[in-house]
């Protein structure tokens, strides 16, 4: 195969679509927005969640609880993930990145405590749950908050 060989998929390249450009293109005048009202005119339409006066969706369903915009989500992360380190390492968020264990870590770690832990690691996170803490320690690590 050669670079002059190469043709698009067919049916990929639509012809460019020009409105209002006189009646012999089938898409002149009113250029497919028919006669008057609010869809014709320029910059015409209604905002985004706009219902024609009904009360939106957003405004009918009913609100609870607090949702705190300025809240620092932290990465949730099992125990069991751990396994994956060698025995004696010290475990932080960098080397669960470097792993493939977190994909993205932008306010920190907590460490949870659902599986198993046979290795002696040293744990640094921002925060542990009980249990896992307690796996950590049993196993012959550290669960160090940093």
């Amino acid at each position: 195969m050669n670079l002059h060989e190469l043709s698009p998929a067919a049916g990929s390249n639509a012809k460019a679509y020009r409105k209002g450009r006189g009646n012999g293109s089938g898409n002149g005048k009113t250029g497919g927005r028919g006669q008057k009202g609010q869809w014709a005119r320029s910059g015409g339409g209604v905002r985004v969640g706009f219902e024609g006066g009904q009360m939106p969706l957003s405004r009918r369903i009913p609100k609870r609880g607090f949702n705190n915009i300025f809240a620092k989500p932290l990465e949730a992360v099992n125990v069991s993930v751990l396994e994956k380190f060698e025995d004696g390492a010290v475990v932080d968020a960098k080397a669960m990145l470097e792993k493939g264990i977190l994909s993205k870590c932008e306010y920190g770690v907590k460490i949870l405590g659902n599986g198993q832990l046979t290795k002696k690691l040293t744990v640094q996170a921002s925060a542990f749950s009980a249990s896992a803490k307690e796996k950590i320690e049993a196993a012959g690590g550290k669960a160090e908050v940093i």
